[in-house]
């Protein structure tokens, strides 16, 4: 059975496609034998910046010698991309294999996609019982499938801002709430707190987990970071401070994503990751689509000279985060955006506002649920020079690019996996 076949018969076992209840994972997992219960976890959870922060932590335990399981969603290219064994991604074969196992022991039971998706995982894991388990936490980790595990190593908030609000009730819609839902229910071991976009967010999720008998590990109180203008940033906790290469990550706020993931290798003692694997793994990160430069490939040939990004932020926590990065970058730059239909349009590309010089809308096709191009283009029509096309190619060649000027890809995990197999 080809694996795409197999795919869309699991996206049929359950009339929706997100449905916040643990029960029918519960279910499963017992019929596979409660895998999870048996696994040494790392559970990140937040709005923005948890698959930078896996893949920073990734990084360093590979140069500690220490072999990691992850499993991430969505993915950008394909669905391999979510199940990561001994560092190193499923084959079709193995999880054409895995999968129909799992489907099987189902026997047709009611379950969503990311449900059957995650319990698999945790299947498959159990073969690598002394492996890392990197686990990035879905939708809102109260009653998200990866939340079932009953002990781990660390928990790691990410920044917390505005997303997903339509799979909240209308009056539960805010800041408080996701708060709730993302940090009320974590497990008792550390807890490790990032840099958040405000003060009055980071004092909420204090609040919020005081009650935790966890010890909490949080940004500015126990570990924070500087950056040096000689190539260099500054990293200091409570263990000491450490001189540091730059991350090869793109943009500044991937120092905060790299100062939480060596807040997180510091504080669990039983890794004993060395100074050194955080040196050098820093320096070796695998990571796709977050303002990553196109070097090579069809559409690096149509701007020829001039810079191409993709990057996945898709909502307004993200959008400030690139737009503050862009503001960094001495040139003009065109963005092509595409985006899903649930979120804040306005409210994403109001942080670009009179700092770009084009704005092109396009359509993402592999996905109903994306906002067409035109739709989009209606929605932020008072914005300046802006224009519809198509496809991703139409884009790129009706930009009329002067010297040193750059392109950005945004507004889609979706987006950008059409991007990257198109190029």
């Amino acid at each position: 059975m080809k694996l795409q076949q197999l795919l869309s018969g699991l996206q049929k076992l359950h009339p929706k496609e997100i449905d916040l209840s643990l029960d029918r994972i519960k279910k499963l997992c017992k019929k596979l034998g409660s895998p999870e219960n048996n696994l040494q976890c790392i559970s990140v959870i937040g709005t923005n910046g948890k698959g930078s922060t896996i893949q920073i932590i990734r990084a360093i335990l590979k140069e500690a010698g220490i072999n990691c399981n992850i499993y991430t969603s969505p993915h950008i290219q394909k669905i391999n991309e979510r199940f990561i064994y001994n560092d190193k991604e499923i084959s079709d074969e193995n999880l054409i294999k895995l999968l129909t196992e799992v489907e099987d022991i189902n026997a047709g039971d009611s379950i969503t996609y990311f449900e059957i998706l995650t319990a698999a995982y945790f299947y498959n894991a159990k073969k690598f019982k002394n492996n890392i388990n990197l686990i990035e936490s879905g939708l809102f980790h109260r009653a998200d499938a990866c939340s079932i595990i009953k002990s781990n190593l660390a928990s790691i908030i990410t920044t917390l801002g505005l997303d997903h609000l339509d799979w909240l009730p209308k009056n539960e819609r805010t800041i408080d709430q996701i708060i709730f839902e993302k940090t009320s229910s974590l497990l008792n071991s550390k807890i490790i707190v990032s840099r958040q976009s405000s003060n009055e967010i980071l004092d909420k999720i204090k609040k919020s987990i005081e009650d935790n008998a966890s010890k909490k590990v949080l940004f500015g109180n126990d570990f924070s970071y500087s950056l040096n203008e000689n190539g260099f940033f500054y990293y200091e906790d409570k263990h000491g401070g450490l001189k540091l290469p730059l991350p090869n990550l793109q943009g500044e706020f991937q120092l905060s994503n790299a100062a939480t993931a060596i807040a997180t290798v510091r504080n669990i003692k039983e890794l004993e990751v060395s100074d050194e694997s955080i040196k050098r793994g820093i320096t070796k990160i695998k990571s796709i689509a977050r303002f990553e430069e196109i070097k090579h490939g069809k559409l690096k040939e149509l701007v020829k000279k001039n810079k191409i990004y993709i990057d996945v932020s898709h909502n307004p926590l993200g959008a400030d985060v690139l737009s503050k990065h862009l503001d960094t970058l001495q040139c003009n730059k065109h963005i092509i955006l595409g985006m899903m239909k649930n979120k804040d349009h306005i409210a994403y590309i109001n942080y670009f506002k009179n700092k770009i010089s084009s704005l092109t809308t396009v359509d993402i096709k592999s996905q109903p649920n994306a906002i067409s191009g035109k739709e989009l283009i209606k929605k932020l029509k008072n914005f300046q020079n802006i224009n519809y096309k198509k496809t991703i190619l139409e884009a790129i060649k009706s930009i009329d690019l002067k010297n040193n000027d750059i392109i950005i890809i945004t507004g889609s995990c979706y987006l950008a996996g059409e991007v990257l197999n198109l190029n």
